[in-house]
């Protein structure tokens, strides 16, 4: 008997994460096949994944037959096993960040699961709770609108949310097991695995953060640095046994470090970690974030304001769940006084968590708030945190009719804008509209330039017919091009084309398009101006 009903709770399991995940994948997957990638960031990714296929080199990633130094690989290279299953185009681009976006929802799933009630309640009750609070920290993380935008694009932040959440995860379950920390939380109901297991999921999660988007992804360590201080607990540092994993944690690293550095001459370092880290730190990059000290000063709300657009429908709740943990923490500290022998209140151990998820939260908006490069995407890597702090306490107060109002029409909404929106859309994006219009036309030792438009679209659309890579002209150098033997083609404003190329052969196509140029934030009109050989 006892077997049966061991698995029966087992493939209960199984079906509630197959469930989660490919009902999150297909979520997410929605629509993803008829938007073209945005400019600039999606073509970028796409391509760097699709050159390293060309030239087999797996290390150091290139955009348009230039270095790219930007992102470590992780991304590229699930992106290159995406095109080795769907072929290289849009859908097979976004693909692992749909995957991605499943897998955090997972990981929140089994994490909200084991967390104990906030409240005393019986073995039973904390087993239903549990489940409850995991089923909808995952769900809330997937309807929030910043995941269902990221979750369809073809960049590489899902990919460092999802190992964030595994050291935050990995590093919570250590600290629970903390021995002067047994007494004052209460232990989950489930059977849980040896610490060693979550010492190599922190510090390899740490590590595959790092491969995802550089040092951003070691901010856990710095949540379980913060915990540790608050709690003032001298055994977690031999529960953690910093050294030793910060060492493993490099080491893993390295296997792509070491090669990327040797190839690039050092580059890598100075360019990945110099300006791209330390650049978007203390300089406004591309445009994102405050040009002067006084706007800086100003912005510094930034992330404070955007997460209730960002978070969102979850976030009209943040200013009750920040009053609801304030409350309680106050309740703690008054019982605490009264007469626990400065042991904490058996009914107050849901406060040690909150305090970890909190901390994870705060650390993340502030080292944001700091950086001068603002984006409102950044904090996405907090919301798995934000997402089982809601989770708890919408479960300790039975919110049951809010949850699932909210979440049935914010599904529904989201759905509808996947499905419907896209077809609309498309024609405004210039490249992938004459990509189209002239596909039949490309022939693969073509040689192709652009003038006032040299989007990384253009190289992501036109390089899957043509082997080429896109040269930027100017209007003298464009008509010497295009005046050059062989195939070739160039795109350029269409005011400038009826100048340059009033009279044209016959034999050469001319093709006009009208679309915004995403990155610049302004409407372009454009012609392909074709010549066959």
């Amino acid at each position: 008997m006892p077997g049966a009903i061991l698995s029966a709770h087992l493939n209960s399991a199984i079906r509630n994460y197959a469930l989660l995940f490919f009902g999150c994948a297909l979520f997410h997957l929605a629509g993803t096949w008829n938007l073209p990638l945005i400019d600039r960031d999606e073509p970028r990714f796409a391509e760097a994944s699709r050159e390293m296929i060309e030239r087999g080199d797996y290390i150091v990633p290139y955009f348009n037959n230039q270095v790219r130094l930007d992102k470590p690989p992780l991304a590229y290279w699930a992106q290159v096993a995406s095109y080795r299953i769907f072929g290289e185009n849009d859908f097979a681009a976004r693909f692992p960040s749909a995957v991605a976006a499943a897998l955090t929802a997972l990981v929140i799933f089994v994490w909200g699961s084991r967390l104990p009630s906030p409240r005393r309640v019986s073995p039973s009750e904390a087993r239903d709770n549990g489940a409850r609070v995991g089923w909808w920290a995952a769900i809330i993380f997937t309807l929030s609108l910043q995941t269902f935008l990221h979750a369809k694009a073809a960049v590489a932040d899902m990919w460092l949310v999802l190992f964030m959440t595994i050291a935050h995860w990995g590093g919570y379950e250590l600290i629970q097991r903390s021995p002067s920390n047994a007494k004052r939380v209460e232990a989950p109901v489930v059977r849980r695995p040896a610490d060693s297991r979550w010492w190599w999921m922190f510090y390899a999660s740490l590590a595959f953060a790092f491969l995802a988007k550089g040092p951003i992804g070691w901010v856990p360590l710095a949540t379980v640095a913060a915990t540790k201080f608050f709690l003032r607990d001298a055994h977690l540092a031999r529960r953690f046994k910093f050294v030793r994993g910060i060492l493993l944690m490099l080491a893993i690293v390295a296997l792509w470090g070491v090669p990327a550095l040797i190839q690039t001459h050092g580059e890598f370092f100075l360019i990945g970690i110099g300006r791209h880290v330390v650049g978007r730190s203390f300089l406004t990059m591309e445009g994102h974030g405050a040009s002067s000290l006084g706007m800086y000063l100003l912005l510094l709300p930034f992330y404070f304001v955007t997460v209730f657009i960002s978070f969102f429908p979850w976030s009209i709740k943040l200013p009750w769940l920040i009053q609801r943990l304030w409350r309680e923490r106050k309740a703690g500290v008054i019982r605490l006084r009264q007469g626990y022998g400065g042991q904490a209140d058996p009914g107050y151990n849901g406060n040690k968590i909150d305090n970890y998820l909190v901390i994870g939260t705060a650390i993340i908006f502030i080292i944001f708030t700091l950086v001068k490069t603002k984006l409102p995407h950044y904090t996405l890597p907090a919301f798995p945190l934000l997402a089982l702090l809601l989770a708890r306490r919408l479960a300790a107060e039975n919110a049951t009719h809010f949850f699932e109002n909210c979440a049935l029409a914010s599904a529904s909404v989201y759905l509808a804008i996947a499905i419907v929106v896209p077809p609309f859309v498309a024609r405004l994006f210039p490249a992938q509209q004459l990509f189209q219009q002239s596909r039949i036309y490309l022939q693969p030792d073509m040689q192709f330039g652009s003038v006032d438009f040299q989007e990384p679209s253009l190289v992501w659309y036109f390089r899957s017919r043509v082997h080429g890579f896109l040269m930027p002209l100017n209007n003298r150098r464009s008509a010497e091009f295009m005046g050059r033997s062989g195939p070739r083609f160039v795109v350029l404003p269409t005011s400038m084309a009826r100048t340059l190329f009033a009279e044209y052969p016959q034999n050469w196509k001319m093709f006009s398009t009208r679309g915004f140029n995403t990155a610049k934030g302004k409407r372009v009109d454009l012609t392909l101006v074709l010549k066959p050989e």
